[in-house]
């Protein structure tokens, strides 16, 4: 297949960001003589970031390919590129579960960054895929340590490693180990935050409190002290939006991330926390599922990553869904590294904006939504 032909859309584009890279041709590679041998229904994809692993093997004839990409971006680029090339009939996207690795003898994925997110993944096939399942998966060797091995090693009896080529690498795990029960999610209480934070792997900082966001909590029960409807944007673990819930008993809440992980983390810390009637986690690229001046304030502490690749365009993205949601006099509450100097941005996007805290490496600033026309 010409991995040229996919884009990244609706996920960033650029000059700098590809939809495939050298990692996915060598894991297409390696996993050939499996792929080869692979029936219908056989195979699953995992964080196949825009297609490029999924459609090669479809376009060589394989069908019933069962597909899990955590960011709902992804999630789209696949379906648009699937469409592109013909090959929607051969795939179906599911959750990240026992239904999608149920019987399957060969799971092909890309290496996530966290190490948890990969124990997880890890596990989970370990545990529901075919007693003789094999796992192939591959990144950019600048992206991988040797503890991935030995992640792998807590669930399969062997793991072996290839060569590497174009600063790529993979690692292939087979015979899986049964573990007596699952271990993820993970749950950890912050008395001093007064909340429950659940987490499942590869979702931002776990369930710790980044220092970022704890610069945000630090300065938040200032912001619009009478707002009922607010949304943790980008929510993560939802540990903004349920510290806000335990604190306003009058607040809604709307929790939202691009990640599967995220919400389903995020929907979890809720229920550990007691608020689930008025704290509502959704999936979704920014806030596209809420109308116009909808809310009265937005919180956001913004990625600045896209994949791998440094990117403030995401962050960006996020100000201008922020602006459309807000109604006139809402504020978003934000908080970056102070190097990013977003306040400029800001102020362009959603409105005058002002400095509310500073330390050596984290602003927070609030921009006011002025009434338009």
């Amino acid at each position: 297949m010409d991995l040229s032909v996919l884009r990244r859309h609706p996920d960033v584009e650029g000059p700098d960001l590809s939809a495939s890279d050298a990692a996915d041709r060598l894991i297409l590679d390696e996993a050939s003589e499996l792929l080869a041998a692979a029936g219908s229904g056989d195979l699953v994809v995992i964080d196949d970031n825009y297609g490029a692993l999924s459609l090669s093997v479809a376009t060589d004839g394989i069908s019933g390919i069962r597909v899990h990409q955590d960011l709902v971006t992804g999630e789209r680029a696949l379906a648009e590129n699937a469409d592109r090339v013909g090959m929607s009939a051969s795939l179906s996207s599911r959750p990240l579960s026992s239904e999608l690795l149920a019987g399957a003898r060969l799971v092909v994925m890309r290496l996530p960054r966290s190490l948890d997110r990969l124990d997880e993944v890890a596990e989970l096939v370990a545990r529901h895929a075919d007693s003789e399942v094999t796992l192939v998966a591959g990144g950019r060797i600048k992206h991988m340590s040797s503890t991935m091995n030995d992640v792998l090693r807590r669930h399969f009896s062997r793991v072996d490693i290839s060569h590497a080529r174009q600063k790529s690498r993979v690692l292939i795990a087979s015979g899986p180990l049964l573990s007596a029960g699952s271990t993820w999610p993970r749950q950890q209480i912050h008395d001093d935050l007064g909340i429950s934070v659940v987490a499942h792997g590869g979702v931002f900082a776990g369930t710790k409190v980044d220092v970022g966001t704890r610069f945000l909590l630090d300065n938040l029960a200032a912001a619009m002290p009478n707002a009922t409807r607010v949304v943790d944007l980008a929510c993560g673990s939802g540990i903004v939006g349920s510290w806000l819930a335990t604190r306003r008993p009058a607040v809604r809440v709307t929790a939202c991330d691009r990640s599967a992980a995220a919400v389903a983390s995020a929907r979890q810390s809720a229920r550990a926390n007691d608020i689930e009637d008025r704290m509502t986690t959704t999936q979704a690229d920014g806030v596209e599922h809420l109308a116009d001046a909808s809310v009265e304030l937005v919180v956001l502490n913004p990625p600045f990553h896209s994949d791998a690749t440094l990117s403030t365009g995401i962050a960006t993205h996020l100000f201008t869904d922020a602006a459309r949601v807000l109604a006139p006099g809402g504020e978003l509450w934000c908080v970056w590294n102070s190097h990013l100097r977003y306040r400029g941005t800001l102020k362009r996007i959603v409105g005058p904006t002002r400095q509310i805290a500073r330390n050596s490496k984290f602003t927070v600033t609030a921009s006011r939504r002025l009434p338009t026309g």
